[in-house]
């Protein structure tokens, strides 16, 4: 199996804090690849497919199950924009190892699209999760700050970890696979770019005041 690691976005070099009675702080470095691995989430769960949502301040992956009825999401993973860049890059170079150990993924059975509006697009989310059964224990959604990938010839894996003192964790393991992948990282990267760009736009200027209209 071949692994790569997404870090936290905010992983420093080594640890310090301060002398005398005032307050004490310490930075820690936490290594994913030692990460608890808890009972609930070690057999991991089979996804054929994902949706990515944006939010304002963070990235929600729902990791679906359409094999079986009602359609269900079978996790649900936050991340923080800076983790979604390295889980983008990450995912691309492990793509490509794969690529050349095994050759390229398999195709999928291409179904033809046709062109929606940007309201029937958003008609279409929206009928998505009506018809999708979500969990209470999968709504929230699990937080992760680091991500570890691995592969096989006929699926990847995903360790969604929490990163935070004093042990690291794994938060959501998710299976996918190998045909699947490639779609799944070109919604990753449309929705990321998205997101840049919203985050680039100059703000709106706020409404001029009502003129008086005292003689």
């Amino acid at each position: 199996m071949s692994a790569e690691q997404v870090p936290p976005d905010d992983s420093p070099d080594g640890g310090e804090s301060s002398a005398g009675s005032g307050p004490t702080s310490q930075e820690i470095r936490h290594s994913q690849v030692s990460a608890r691995v808890p009972e609930r989430v070690a057999r991991g769960v089979f996804s054929t497919g994902a949706v990515v949502l944006q939010g304002a301040h963070e990235f929600i992956l729902d990791f679906l199950l359409r094999m079986t009825q009602p359609q269900q999401v079978a996790s649900r993973v936050v991340l923080p924009p800076a983790v979604m860049a390295r889980f983008i890059a990450a995912l691309r170079e492990n793509l490509g190892n794969y690529t050349k150990n095994f050759g390229p993924p398999p195709q999928p059975p291409q179904q033809p699209r046709p062109q929606q509006t940007p309201a029937a697009q958003q008609a279409s989310v929206q009928d998505l999760y009506d018809q999708l059964k979500i969990s209470d224990e999968v709504m929230c959604g699990a937080y992760a700050n680091a991500v570890m990938i691995g592969h096989t010839p006929s699926e990847f894996s995903f360790d969604f970890i929490t990163t935070f003192f004093p042990r690291s964790a794994v938060a959501s393991r998710v299976y996918m696979s190998a045909m699947n992948v490639p779609r799944f990282l070109e919604s990753l990267t449309h929705s990321f770019e998205q997101f840049q760009r919203k985050a680039a736009a100059p703000p709106p200027r706020p409404p001029a005041p009502p003129e008086d209209e005292g003689g």
